[in-house]
């Protein structure tokens, strides 16, 4: 797999019918490794080790429904109340990162309201934070640390 513009992790892999998987430490088993679940993972980890947010408050591929649609977030970090902090969009490194992927994390974000928004493709990283208020959202330099 392709280098990532993240520190290094060490991962688990296994092979089996010809196909690699990666181990999650969040769903706790192997999935497929393709180039977006390698950014996911990479992901995981950025936020465990270096940004210190706790496995038990992050969740990784879960269906939501927005405008009656059932689609996919890739990665959520909670408040310790249930309420959303984080909300990662994921994209293989190949995919650049666009105008439509900011829309796409957008409309996720009018159901799940989360405070902080980051795409990324691995490669390049986007951070935001929401003004709920006057309907925008501030770039900025990088997600905050987990604070208790």
């Amino acid at each position: 797999m392709q280098q990532l513009n993240f520190p290094s992790y060490t991962f688990r892999f296994k092979n089996s019918e010809n196909k690699v998987s990666i181990f999650d430490e969040i769903r706790k088993k192997f999935i497929i490794l393709t180039p977006e679940e390698w950014v996911r993972q990479h992901v995981v980890h950025y936020l465990m080790d270096e940004k210190k947010y706790p496995k038990s408050l992050i969740n990784v591929e879960k269906v939501l429904t927005v405008n009656g649609l059932r689609k996919r977030y890739d990665v959520v970090v909670f408040n310790p109340d249930g309420s959303i902090h984080i909300l990662v969009e994921c994209k293989a490194p190949s995919v650049k990162i666009s105008q439509a992927t900011f829309d796409q994390i957008a409309r996720y974000n009018m159901t799940m309201k989360a405070r902080f928004l980051n795409v990324t493709n691995g490669l390049n990283h986007f951070y935001c934070q929401m003004d709920f208020e006057n309907e925008k959202y501030e770039f900025l330099r990088n997600l905050p640390d987990y604070k208790e």
